[in-house]
Order: C-alpha cells, then sequence, then structure tokens
C-alpha cells in the first residue's frame, strides 16, 4: 500500500501508523472508473498469475515511475526486488513496467 506517498509493506505495516494518513490501496489506484495505467499495463502483459504478489508489484511499479518515469533494467530489478512472485512471471511483470512507463509518457 502508499502511506502518505510512499509505498510500505502493507503485511508489516502496523494499523496504527496509518491512523490519519492517507493510505492507497491497489483497490483506489482507478479514477473516475478507469483503471491506472501501471494497472493496464500488468493485465495487458498477463503480468500475474496466481494474483497473490500482484497488488505489491502493481504498488511499487506506480511508486517507482513517480520517481523516476523512465527506468531501466536494473532500476526496476533494484525497485522491485522487495517483492516475491512464487508463479516465476518476473520476464512479464519487467514488460508491464516497460509499457505502464511508455502509458504513463503517452507513448504506448
Amino acid at each position: 500500500m502508499i502511506v502518505d506517498g510512499r509505498a510500505v509493506s502493507g503485511c508489516l505495516y502496523l494499523a496504527p501508523l496509518a491512523d490519519g494518513a492517507e493510505v492507497t490501496t491497489v483497490e483506489g489506484l482507478d479514477a473516475d472508473g478507469k483503471l491506472d495505467p501501471v494497472q493496464e499495463a500488468f493485465i495487458e502483459t498477463g503480468a500475474f498469475q496466481c494474483g497473490y504478489c500482484t497488488p505489491g508489484f502493481i504498488l511499487m511499479t506506480r511508486q517507482l515511475l513517480d520517481e523516476n518515469p523512465d527506468p531501466d533494467d536494473d532500476a526496476i530489478k533494484h525497485y522491485l526486488s522487495g517483492n516475491l512472485c512464487r508463479c516465476g512471471a518476473y520476464l512479464e511483470i519487467m514488460e508491464a513496467v516497460k509499457l505502464a512507463a511508455r502509458k504513463r509518457r503517452g507513448a504506448a
């Protein structure tokens, strides 16, 4: 989840710390019923299998692209290294991040 503009691990973040903070979950990324470009990119590239890790990857990708609108492969790997995908969809996740970056820049 994103708390006051910073991605945090939702499973480790203590709920009382979020009191009074702005909290965004993957469900809150849409705008007026339209998916965020990051959500669209994950769907279009099939960057998920079981879906367990997907919310974390989507939120971390959103945070990454807010900080670095055009990351290279090394930047993507480093930024997302704290998220684990047991299904092994890493190649698709990399493609989703790149597609999301293009979408956000209006190039896709």
